[in-house]
């Protein structure tokens, strides 16, 4: 299999993201968010480890890159916590960046702060998930990812260092974090330019674990996905009616701070005001592997 394939495997009509590629210097991720479903595909999800032989086959499918847009990453954040030690990541940049290529990182780490000083040379955007400002809230969600407060203090050093940035406020969970007012006029006071949104989406191990972490809220959460829900591929999403309603009143506070819109896999694209994912920061995306 190769490390750099081209995005959406899953081909789904939901997504409106341009054409890019996508890359993951890691399989599995150590942050252990109660939402995340990458661990009903990717086994032992929670155990962390770099992909095989990681840097020498990245080295190979590197040179067939011509500038190409790469997203990293987009199943296992390319910060977890055994990269601050790892360093692998940096390494992968260090590669993609001979090749001209035009990088997004998508993470939920203030650890790409370290990594800045590459970032600032090479064609570069950073979407940082930001799902919650609310530090406790956090903490029960996402318990070994770093508190939020840490990662707007990076919003903040990162569009000072003018490295074009977006934040995604994902997912939506109903009860839980469903107001963002503060949380969109902080990101906006900060100088982000973009915001991307999406809902909650229901597989059989992040439910679980979500009843674990938020018994309460997941007892309010039942009806609206297990009987009045729909089912979109292998997911379950909240009814159209709710999730318009929520990804509109993110939406309409981003317009209101001025802030470029995106709803990511949610079938609104109506109320997308510049492509979903961000990389419009970047510019015209690039082309497919030759």
């Amino acid at each position: 299999m190769t490390l750099i394939s081209e995005f959406d495997p899953w081909c789904s009509a939901l997504c409106t993201c341009p054409s890019k590629l996508t890359f993951n210097p890691y399989t599995g991720c150590d942050h252990n968010c109660a939402y995340c479903y990458a661990s009903s595909y990717i086994p032992n999800f929670s155990n962390c480890r770099p992909k095989k032989d990681l840097l020498s086959r990245l080295e190979n499918e590197a040179r067939k890159l011509k500038g190409q847009t790469v997203s990293i990453a987009n199943s296992s954040d390319p910060y977890p916590n055994l990269e601050a030690k790892a360093g692998l990541t940096r390494k992968c940049l260090e590669i993609l960046s001979k090749q001209d290529c035009k990088v997004q990182i998508i993470t939920k780490s203030d650890l790409v702060l370290r990594d800045a000083d590459l970032l600032e040379k090479m064609r570069s955007m950073i979407s940082i998930t930001i799902t919650t400002d609310n530090d406790d809230v956090a903490r029960l969600i996402e318990p070994n990812a770093p508190p939020p407060s840490n990662r707007l203090k990076a919003v903040e050093t990162l569009i000072k260092k003018d490295i074009p940035l977006s934040v995604r406020v994902d997912p939506i969970i109903p009860f839980l974090n469903d107001k963002p007012e503060s949380l969109i006029r902080t990101i906006a006071a900060l100088g982000v330019k973009h915001v991307t949104s999406s809902t909650l989406k229901v597989k059989t191990e992040n439910w679980r674990r979500l009843s674990v972490a938020v018994p309460e809220i997941a007892g309010k959460l039942r009806p609206l996905y297990f009987e009045k829900g729909e089912k979109v591929g292998r997911c379950t999403y909240l009814p159209t009616h709710l999730r318009t309603r929520l990804m509109k009143s993110v939406s309409d506070l981003a317009k209101t701070n001025h802030i470029e819109f995106g709803a990511c896999r949610e079938g609104l694209a109506q109320l997308n005001t510049a492509t979903c994912d961000g990389s419009w920061l970047l510019g015209k995306t690039g082309s497919k592997l030759a």
